[in-house]
């Protein structure tokens, strides 16, 4: 296990802090004293563990098939809403306020993922008199569309990348200004995100067959067929800033992530400082990001998205996520703040915890998504169970965040992540040092995972060096994949030990036979 002394005390000196700074006053906490959790996975064991070090009892709901999942075994409390089908279980809003009344819940964090991030839950919570811990519905609604939230961004002197975010749908009037704004440009679903409804379209010829394949995607999707279009900006950053605000018009930012590694449009590694950023830039970043969250009035956590220019660093506003991000703990590691606290101190009437001047960054993240899948046949997900699980050891420096053990089944319903390998370095190199060796230690048998992808990612010079961009992978494919040679030794071991695999389970059945026959 590699550790340096030195990173070991810097580490636990962030804990330490956090530890201190912690403002867990049972006066802040009255309104709060048991929480529901909407979700599943790790997410829910995550907010589960935070919930218990503070004194707050936790709900679980489960559906049919995740009866004996992890999430289930933390809470103090489980209730099953329904089948597998996510649609008849964990989006089932009245399902979920009604176990939420019959176990006196005083509110309900909905983790990241299905409803989060849905307007007509937040107002149905307020409606019922339970806190909803995120950010006020107006904000969501504002946020969640894409066209009206850069209209906003634009009045509040974000930058928004030049595009068409009108009304008026019709073929003629797109194509028109398509012809404005100039091509290459995207096509963006006005709603959801996920890649969901959005195409590059190169040139005039091909701009109506892409709009009506992201209009369709776009109503299979989020029920809405509407889209915006905006300059395309060729293998940007995809850069990130954690912001934080209260019920008390305090507002923060704990530093930006880079997520510009992709594939499909889904971020697979994540790293907290971006590499690369000046302290000018990063102020400017953080700044800008605060001023995005006045402007819709919001409170809790969210995380205001960017596009970046990889040569000349200049941004614009992309989107604005509002709830808690996938990618949270290489914040939390970098500024040793527990988010998952802060936003339930937000949600209970607190003031935040720390002025902008307290908050520190401290060493480099990264963040690593184990998902079971296939990355060498266009990253299919896959399912299955896991016959044997071998993780990582945790330490100051390494936290494996996850929802599942040995012999759970990774299901078909649902993402199919393993975990969350997050890892901490007194700075970048280090931290990828480690990273690369913790993935070593992984050790999964039943079905495939993107660990020797992402080792092999991690090995690339150009992603050492952080010259990383949401077109990496696409770039760097023949590296990242190449061409899969058997030497005949293996093939003929390989072999040889299926036969002698197969002669060993003929002989205990033999055996087994005999012994019958000798025992009647």
């Amino acid at each position: 296990m590699y550790h340096s002394k030195k990173l070991q005390l810097v580490f636990k000196k962030n804990l330490l802090t956090s530890k201190a700074r912690s403002y867990c006053e049972t006066t802040q906490l009255a309104k709060i004293g048991k929480i529901l959790i909407a979700n599943r996975g790790e997410i829910a064991c995550r907010i589960s563990r935070t919930a218990k070090r503070l004194g707050i009892k936790t709900v679980a709901v489960y559906s049919d098939v995740d009866r004996n999942a992890m999430h289930v075994d933390l809470a103090d409390e489980a209730y099953c809403i329904g089948p597998a089908q996510s649609s008849q279980s964990y989006l089932r809003q009245d399902k979920i306020i009604s176990v939420a009344k019959r176990a006196k819940c005083q509110a309900i964090h909905p983790g990241y993922g299905f409803l989060s991030e849905n307007v007509e839950f937040a107002e149905l919570c307020q409606k019922e008199n339970i806190i909803f811990i995120g950010p006020p519905a107006n904000a969501i609604r504002d946020m969640g569309i894409k066209n009206k939230s850069k209209e906003i961004m634009a009045k509040a002197g974000v930058p928004v990348i030049p595009g068409y975010h009108g009304d008026d749908q019709s073929n003629e009037t797109l194509l028109s200004e398509a012809k404005k704004i100039g091509y290459p440009l995207m096509i963006k679903a006005i709603r959801g995100g996920g890649g969901k409804g959005m195409r590059i379209v190169l040139n005039e010829n091909e701009f109506l067959n892409a709009l009506e394949s992201a209009r369709t995607e776009s109503q299979k999707a989020f029920g809405d067929s509407a889209v915006l279009l905006e300059r395309y900006v060729d293998k940007p950053r995809h850069v990130e800033v954690q912001i934080f605000a209260d019920k008390h018009g305090n507002a923060v930012y704990l530093f930006e992530r880079d997520c510009s590694i992709q594939r499909r449009h889904q971020k697979v590694i994540e790293e907290a400082p971006a590499p690369g950023i000046s302290q000018e830039l990063r102020l400017e970043l953080g700044e800008t990001a605060v001023r995005a969250a006045k402007a819709v009035g919001y409170i809790g956590a969210g995380t205001v998205e960017f596009i970046m220019d990889r040569t000349n660093h200049k941004f614009h506003f992309m989107e604005m996520n509002t709830r808690l991000q996938v990618e949270h703990p290489v914040t939390e590691v970098i500024t040793g703040l527990d988010l998952v606290e802060w936003q339930l101190k937000v949600a209970a009437g607190g003031v935040l915890p720390l002025k902008q001047e307290k908050i520190h960054l401290r060493g480099h993240a990264f963040e690593a998504r184990i998902y079971a899948e296939t990355p060498r046949n266009n990253f299919l997900p896959g399912a299955g169970n896991l016959f044997y699980l071998r993780t990582p050891e945790t330490s100051e420096t390494v936290r494996v965040e996850t929802g599942v053990k040995q012999n759970d089944d990774v299901l078909v319903h649902y993402d199919p992540m393993i975990a969350k390998l997050v890892v901490w370095g007194s700075d970048r190199n280090e931290a990828l040092r480690i990273l690369r060796s913790k993935l070593c230690e992984y050790n999964v048998t039943g079905l495939d995972t993107n660990i020797e992808f992402i080792k092999d990612l991690c090995l690339h010079p150009d992603f050492q060096n952080g010259e990383v961009h949401t077109g990496f992978i696409a770039e760097n494919s023949k590296k990242l994949f190449p061409d899969l040679r058997v030497p005949n030794e293996t093939l003929i071991q390989g072999a040889m030990a299926l036969i002698l695999y197969e002669e060993m389970n003929a002989l205990k059945h033999s055996t087994f036979l005999l012994t019958i026959r000798i025992w009647k």
